[in-house]
């Protein structure tokens, strides 16, 4: 198991199968990562919720994960998925969309 933070929980990366893109950061506790190998979907912890939630039990667009890594510290993992739809909640494909311009502002991608 990866080492987890004092609260439990160790940050997870996903990326899109197909192209590479980063997908969202999220967190997770051991339950998420067992329940994530034990359906092949993407699952975390809610820091804000306190709860354990199945990324797209709602919108339905769900993270098929093909295969998850773990990194030489064992703090963080990267999950290589395939998304069923957008992944943001904001309803774009990543949830980094925007970025930075030369003035400091931001911009949509």
């Amino acid at each position: 198991m990866p080492k987890f933070d004092a609260n439990g929980l160790v940050s997870a990366v996903v990326t899109d199968a197909d192209n590479g893109m980063v997908l969202v950061i999220a967190y997770m506790n051991e339950e998420a990562i067992t329940k994530t190998r034990e359906t092949g979907r993407a699952h975390f912890w809610s820091r804000s919720r306190q709860k354990l939630w199945l990324k797209g039990e709602t919108s339905g667009h769900f993270l098929n994960v093909e295969e998850m890594r773990i990194d030489c510290d064992q703090d963080a993992i990267w999950m290589i998925a395939k998304p069923d739809g957008p992944t943001c909640h904001t309803g774009v494909p990543s949830c980094f969309y925007r970025r930075f311009t030369d003035d400091g502002s931001l911009e949509r991608v």
